[in-house]
């Protein structure tokens, strides 16, 4: 049985091995970007909160000092830093440095779901292309041999069979990976967005020290 089976994987012809290459290549990105996106993965809430609450109490450069050793190196804390550090130049440069960041970390977060795809794209069509060898190989047979044996029809049919098979697997392989990687990525990128949403609110809110409020009831008194 195992005999057979390495006759057939022989007989399927050279494109079964670039079909292999591309499955360990899409193995190999789907594992290193599922790795990557969960080392980013995380609740950016509380972070935000404690920014909010500090920006509103002591201003924006003391919630970025703050966050400097609160903050997890997720996207979203690093959008709430470009913002934050520009955000004494006013609301415009804040909003400018954030969709910055945002660009900057959409690239990070999406690397390689594109390519993955492409791969998907790829794998069925050398499947295919196997199979139009195999079956060009079947009919050359027919040409070259006026009773063809059973063994001789069976080697350009397994090579068609399995490279549409092994292309079919490559492109499922990459389907499911991207799908999960974008669906991963997505939930990530929702955490910036909603920094860039809310920042410029908190920055228009003039915070309240001690001197505002004795200077308020000083006049409340005259």
């Amino acid at each position: 049985m195992n005999l057979n089976l390495l006759q057939l994987l022989a007989s399927a012809g050279p494109l079964l091995w670039v079909l292999f290459l591309l499955s360990l290549y899409v193995v190999y990105l789907a594992a290193l970007r599922f790795q990557v996106l969960g080392r980013l993965q995380g609740s950016p809430d509380a972070t935000i909160e404690r920014a909010r609450v500090t920006t509103a109490a002591s201003g924006p450069a003391a919630a970025l000092a703050e966050m400097d050793w609160t903050g997890l190196p997720t996207p979203a804390v690093t959008v709430l830093r470009a913002g934050l550090g520009r955000a004494e130049r006013g609301t415009g440069a804040a909003v400018g440095a954030m969709n910055a960041a945002v660009l900057a970390e959409d690239a990070r977060l999406y690397a390689g779901i594109q390519t993955l795809g492409t791969a998907a794209q790829i794998g069925p069509l050398l499947g295919l292309l196997g199979t139009v060898i195999g079956m060009v190989r079947s009919f050359l047979v027919f040409s070259q041999t006026s009773s063809p044996t059973t063994a001789q029809l069976a080697t350009g049919i397994s090579e068609a069979l399995i490279n549409t098979g092994a292309g079919l697997i490559v492109a499922i392989v990459a389907y499911v990976a991207r799908g999960a990687l974008r669906a991963r990525a997505d939930r990530i990128a929702v955490g910036m967005e909603r920094v860039r949403e809310e920042l410029p609110g908190w920055l228009s809110r003039p915070a309240e020290t001690p001197l505002d409020f004795e200077f308020g009831a000083g006049v409340a008194r005259r």
